[in-house]
């Protein structure tokens, strides 16, 4: 696991490469202007991916009070898959919800998910900025149309998942100020009982 993570390389639109730290702190700048303006930021995912984009919006309303959608009720994807195609589950809730200046985070071990792909594509169109999480095959389609791309060079699915994991919570505890590092007991959240 180690050394996936510390084999992940982030990109940006250009396809130059960025320091880990530039990275972030870009992508926390960006977040920073979805809250203030109030935007959303929009979470898609399949399988693994999809129970990650559900925690971090939870996580990212509850604990850094910024405004998200996640695309994965079960009613919802089963009435567009059935009626649009299953590759417009994603895509065509962007279209119905998202708003230029919003932020779309998509999350795919192998970055060529056709639903996945679509939103990107209807998300750039409405002029929401796009960052991805990708992993398997350096060459794969999110990396190819993101503004941001969180790339996981790692051959398993397990490997690029949990690299996935941390790196989203990597970047809402930067956005929140949290430095695991400096802690000196367990992090209190915001709620009770967790």
């Amino acid at each position: 696991m180690a050394q996936s993570l510390a084999s992940v390389l982030l990109s940006d639109l250009k396809g130059e490469t960025l320091e880990t730290e530039a990275g972030f702190q870009l992508l926390c700048q960006w977040t920073t202007t979805v809250r203030d303006a109030r935007r959303t930021i929009h979470f898609v995912g399949n399988g693994a991916s999809a129970c990650m984009a559900s925690h971090l919006a939870v996580d990212w309303t509850k604990n850094a009070g910024v405004r998200d959608r996640v695309y994965n009720d079960v009613a919802l994807l089963t009435a567009i898959g059935n009626d649009l195609g299953y590759d417009q589950v994603f895509a065509q809730p962007i279209q119905w919800f998202g708003e230029e200046g919003d932020l779309l985070v998509t999350i795919s071990s192998s970055g060529n998910s056709p639903n996945v792909i679509h939103a990107i594509s209807d998300a750039r169109g409405k002029g929401i900025r796009v960052v991805t999480f990708s992993g398997m095959k350096p060459d794969n389609m999110s990396r190819q149309s993101d503004d941001l791309n969180f790339y996981a060079q790692s051959w398993t699915y397990g490997m690029v998942e949990c690299s996935h994991q941390v790196l989203l919570h990597a970047w809402l505890d930067r956005f929140m100020e949290v430095a695991e590092w400096k802690l000196t007991g367990p992090q209190v959240s915001n709620q009770q009982g967790r």
